[in-house]
């Protein structure tokens, strides 16, 4: 008992002794440790250039890891050839596309990492060679075209409808669709448009060949909508998509 009070007594003087030496000590030790704190780096900041054996290929600003800033990818012969601009590691403004020679020809507009607004096509002269709708990274039917010269594209086909009744005798009410130019460019779905949108989700792609599209319709007995709403997507002559939309009346309720 009396070896472990004087263990006791000494530990405690020891500790006396190095508060009174040290005092003031610990005090400035927290005020050091406060005043370093600083907001953890999550990634690299700064440009990135990422290369293949030869060439230089995409260059992406970081902040902390994450894309926040300028984004470009370059032809192999060192030419920009698209620009991204990041915000939060999400697309923003516009993005760009270039030709080899640098002059623009196309750009983008982005938001929330999503195609919003209208897209402007350019031929090298810089004249503009297309505008087209987008409305959350869905297509509106809006398209306009022009010609190197600027004036407007216009005599687009349409679409024809031609129909087969065997609703009486088979039950079935055949639906054919071609285009008026007879031109293949063509991809029919069935469906309606969403809000003025063109989304694929709420459509059902229908089966063409050559250019031609076959639906079958077929007697339910049960009660249906009367109609059947069709969207043509046709490829024009400069590479673009120009939707039609069209309204088909049917002549029986009840077919699907």
């Amino acid at each position: 008992m009396k070896i472990f009070s004087a263990s006791v007594l000494f530990v405690l003087a020891i500790f006396i002794i190095t508060g009174c030496n040290g005092k003031g000590k610990v005090k400035k030790v927290s005020q050091a440790v406060s005043d370093s704190i600083t907001v953890t780096d999550t990634g690299y900041t700064g440009i990135k250039q990422y290369m293949t054996k030869k060439n230089l290929i995409k260059e992406v600003t970081f902040k902390n890891g994450v894309r926040e800033g300028l984004m470009k990818s370059f032809y192999q012969t060192g030419e920009v050839r698209q620009t991204f601009w990041y915000e939060n590691n999400l697309r923003e403004d516009s993005a760009k596309w270039y030709y080899q020679d640098g002059k623009l020809f196309r750009s983008t507009p982005y938001k929330k990492d999503t195609v919003d607004g209208i897209q402007m096509q350019y031929y090298r002269s810089g004249r503009v060679k297309a505008k087209l709708g987008f409305s959350k990274g869905l297509r509106t039917t809006y398209l306009e075209e022009f010609t190197p010269e600027g004036k407007v594209v216009g005599g687009y086909p349409t679409m024809v409808v031609n129909v087969k009744d065997d609703y009486k005798t088979k039950g079935i009410y055949r639906i054919s669709l071609e285009l008026s130019d007879k031109s293949t460019g063509v991809r029919y779905y069935r469906g309606d448009l969403s809000n003025g949108l063109f989304d694929t989700a709420h459509c059902k792609k229908i089966i063409a060949i050559k250019g031609i599209g076959t639906l079958d319709l077929k007697k339910t007995g049960s009660p249906k909508t009367g109609y059947v709403g069709i969207i043509a997507e046709i490829l024009t002559n400069f590479g673009n998509n120009n939707l039609v939309y069209k309204k088909i009346e049917l002549p029986y309720n009840d077919l699907n």
